[in-house]
């Protein structure tokens, strides 16, 4: 696979899962690099009102069949590199969904990569793909890639790592970039990642300082995060530099219940971990809300990540802090705040019933 002519005219790339948290991000990153001639972004939904530099859009969903693929092949023609960052986690309550888009989807994406002799592919795995580990010491990229099996979130992530190995040895001369990122927040993110996580059920006033009494301290709960747009400055440097394999990305400092509970101006408790498991549990079961109780087995197990390689390879360091992203974070979720992108919207066209009558956590 080749890109003549590249240097000479700028790179044309194509982001896949263009609308999302770090989608909406990689974009405008994009635009802005001076050696990328244009972007193409590709959304199950079309923004209809979202204009970016440089950027055109199309919509394509990739879960569906030979015609995806078929699709995607047509709009990786020409592209001098692809980025692979569409992911659905809801519904939770139909995994069979989310393997069709998530695993199904990601085969139609190798294969039209493969099929359009793209030279650069850069996925967007997860610290999910990694399985357990430790929370006292990071790990590097050398860690197994075996998830956690009850959630499918992880179990997807690592079905996917495989079928990049496979990829990476049937296309040897396309260069691989996967990048594994901890949670990634912005406050545009906020609405979207209420519903996706907490459900219609949880008021945005309740965020506000000192309205939440307590925070469970569990223990081994410790995870790290980082600002969608420090995550979308490694993947525009993995597009535009020889880089190849795998990177950790995550800022600095892994969070705990102390961390969250002074942002919220709140208190740690010390609670036993089946007890606020049985509570996700049954709000899970009862459709009330879409977390399962199986991601948070998966966030209580992700091990810390060793970050070095990005920093050595990439030049990459985050602007952003874990506290300063989860602050920001938090005020995106009391101000109600979105994006002009389907995923993002602020609130739905029937607000928070249109969740409820959609099922929470059974649809997309």
């Amino acid at each position: 696979m080749s890109g003549s002519g590249s240097a000479a005219r700028g790179q044309r790339v194509v982001v896949v899962g263009a609308t999302g948290n770090v989608g909406s991000s990689l974009v405008r990153a994009l635009s802005a690099d001076a050696t990328v001639e244009s972007v193409l972004g590709l959304a199950r939904r079309e923004p209809a009102d979202w204009p970016v530099a440089k950027t055109s859009w199309a919509a394509v969903d990739i879960g569906v069949g030979d015609r995806a693929e078929q699709e995607l092949t047509e709009h990786f023609q020409g592209a001098d590199a692809v980025v692979h960052l569409a992911w659905l986690i809801q519904p939770t309550h139909d995994p069979a969904l989310t393997w069709r888009t998530n695993v199904l989807g990601t085969a139609h994406v190798l294969r039209a990569v493969a099929a359009a002799r793209v030279p650069a592919l850069v996925y967007a795995s997860s610290v999910g793909a990694y399985s357990p580990g430790p929370k006292h010491s990071p790990v590097a990229e050398t860690w197994p890639t075996h998830g956690w099996p009850q959630a499918a979130y992880s179990r997807e992530k690592a079905y996917a790592e495989r079928l990049l190995d496979i990829f990476e040895r049937d296309n040897t001369d396309a260069r691989v970039v996967r990048m594994r990122p901890g949670f990634i927040f912005k406050p545009e993110s906020a609405m979207q990642q209420r519903r996706i996580f907490a459900g219609p059920l949880l008021p945005n006033r309740l965020l506000r300082p000192g309205a939440v009494p307590l925070v469970p301290d569990v223990p081994g709960m410790r995870f790290q995060v980082l600002h969608s747009t420090d995550a979308a400055e490694a993947y525009r440097l993995a597009v535009t530099l020889p880089v190849q394999g795998a990177f950790n990305l995550a800022a600095e400092p892994s969070v705990d219940a102390a961390l969250l509970a002074r942002l919220l101006g709140s208190r740690a408790v010390r609670m036993p971990r089946p007890v606020l498991r049985a509570a996700v549990a049954a709000g899970w079961h009862s459709h009330l809300t879409p977390a399962s109780p199986h991601l948070f087995d998966l966030l209580m197990r992700v091990p810390l990540l060793d970050c070095t390689r990005a920093a050595n390879e990439l030049g990459w360091s985050p602007r952003h802090s874990a506290e300063q992203t989860l602050d920001a974070f938090l005020e995106g979720m009391r101000r109600g705040t979105g994006m002009d992108t389907p995923p993002l919207a602020p609130r739905l066209p029937h607000g928070r019933l249109d969740e409820f009558a959609t099922g929470v956590g059974s649809r997309p």
